[in-house]
């Protein structure tokens, strides 16, 4: 990594590369905010007439140790210093509304992680906020995390991808919030009065997301029987190789959701609609990120074919069997790309082995996603219901629909008299069911996919150590 020299701003010279996490005052910080985090409220207010709350005495000695540690590590990281001085003034209005719903719209605007995408480059964040697939409730949370922009990143990104918002970063440290299975640092999750006009960043932790696919994907491949080509195997035993593939992966998966012929808002922000339509767009997103790679690969790009097989790895054998069946659409996706793979003859689960036609594999996972943009393009001409029907259609085409489900048995089913988003309570929480092949899975995986709970680089390193 290249050390850059910054002015800090009480004088002399810091380097970029010295670790914050590495100074004293982080662990304090961090310990502060831990005895914080148990005395909030899911809305991130403190409550002190509750039973066995804390005494609002104790609550602000500690917030002062929060904000002495945040100014003492503050001159390690002078690009951040407007943000860092904005978020002690939130601290403290926070303290004197008497610790009410915290409000740090001013310091999330002051945080600006995409205006200065330097590679290696850390940043202190500390915001009330939950954590996506973590903590759902707005605690503080503290995280030191490093920008991932390689200048390879930043050339595709500048002249194919554009994406000046996306921020890669890998952990240093965290909180508890990130002890978790969230990989994500996104700003709608943070504790505001009101949500900002547009959004500035997003950040995606390629470290967490290539330690556990390294993890799953390495158990699965094992479960299953599966002949790996050399070079795969030889990335699922590189760990910045994988992170590399990801940060792309990621970059590619964020832009596509605002390009393509969308018939709605593609984030679908405050839109009820069926689970099957949030795992298409998930899928399709990905699925434009796999074909890409597989022009990166014909071109000679060295991260090109690590793309697709993260992408196919992951969503095949991770992605079906993580978390509950209740509108499970992360899940619904890989179960949709495992079916339509295998009804295609690319996979075939035969002798208790999985093959993979891996000639075939790229030419088939772009012949689904050439079906969902078909159904995108086809949906701006439809009426919202008819377009949820349609997709039903095209998932229940590769993957069987539960026995008692009314959508299955088509409109007449349905009292269409109601409005669209009161149908959707007609949807089963799991709407599509495993197949037997996922049902065993599942039972098989289910210890290593709860083990990457709250999974670092280094944890998983040190754990194939």
């Amino acid at each position: 990594m290249t050390e850059i020299l910054v002015q800090d701003v009480v004088g002399g010279d810091v380097s970029a590369d010295t670790r914050v996490i590495e100074h004293p005052a982080w662990p304090e910080l961090k310990n502060a905010v831990e005895e914080i985090r148990p005395w909030q409220s899911a809305d991130g207010s403190i409550d002190f007439e509750a039973e066995g709350g804390p005494s609002r005495a104790i609550v602000e000695n500690t917030l002062d140790r929060v904000v002495a540690a945040v100014e003492q590590l503050s001159p390690l990281l002078p690009h951040d210093t407007a943000y860092h001085r904005a978020l002690v003034a939130d601290l403290r209005k926070w303290a004197d509304s008497g610790f009410a719903v915290p409000d740090f719209l001013d310091s999330l605007l002051a945080f600006q992680p995409a205006a200065d995408r330097v590679d290696g480059l850390q940043h202190l964040v500390l915001f009330p906020m939950y954590t996506q697939n973590g903590n759902p409730d707005r605690n503080l949370e503290a995280v030191v995390l490093r920008m991932v922009w390689p200048e390879w990143l930043a050339e595709l990104e500048a002249t194919r991808y554009d994406n000046p918002l996306f921020c890669g970063i890998t952990f240093e440290d965290f909180t508890s919030g990130y002890d978790t299975n969230s990989a994500v640092l996104f700003p709608e999750t943070i504790a505001v009065r009101e949500a900002p006009e547009r959004f500035s960043w997003g950040g995606i932790f390629c470290d967490r997301e290539a330690a556990r696919f390294r993890r799953v994907t390495e158990a699965a491949v094992e479960i299953l029987g599966i002949d790996l080509p050399e070079d795969i195997r030889e990335m699922l035993g590189d760990q910045e190789r994988c992170e590399k593939a990801f940060v792309l992966w990621d970059m590619v998966h964020d832009r596509t959701h605002s390009h393509g012929d969308l018939p709605f808002d593609p984030f679908m922000i405050k839109q009820r609609q069926p689970f099957w339509m949030y795992g298409l767009e998930e899928l399709r997103c990905d699925l434009t990120a796999f074909k890409e790679a597989v022009k990166l690969e014909a071109e000679g790009h060295p991260h090109g074919r690590d793309v697709q097989y993260a992408v196919l790895f992951d969503r095949m054998f991770r992605f079906p069997v993580t978390g509950d069946r209740v509108r499970n659409y992360d899940g619904l996706g890989g179960q949709l790309l495992f079916a339509y793979l295998h009804k295609h003859d690319v996979l075939r689960w035969t002798d208790n082995t999985l093959k993979i036609d891996w000639q075939r594999a790229p030419e088939v996972t772009n012949q689904l996603c050439g079906e969902i943009e078909r159904l995108y393009r086809d949906g701006i001409d439809r009426p919202k219901l008819v377009h949820w029907f349609a997709a039903y259609d095209l998932v229940s085409s590769y993957l069987a629909p539960h026995p008692g489900s009314r959508w299955a048995k088509g409109p007449e089913a349905l009292d269409l008299g109601l409005p669209p988003r009161k149908l959707v309570d007609e949807v089963l929480p799991d709407e599509f069911p495993l197949s037997m092949f996922y049902e065993a899975l599942s039972k098989k995986l289910k210890s290593v996919i709860a083990s990457t709970k709250g999974i670092t680089a280094e944890k998983a390193e040190r754990v194939a150590a």
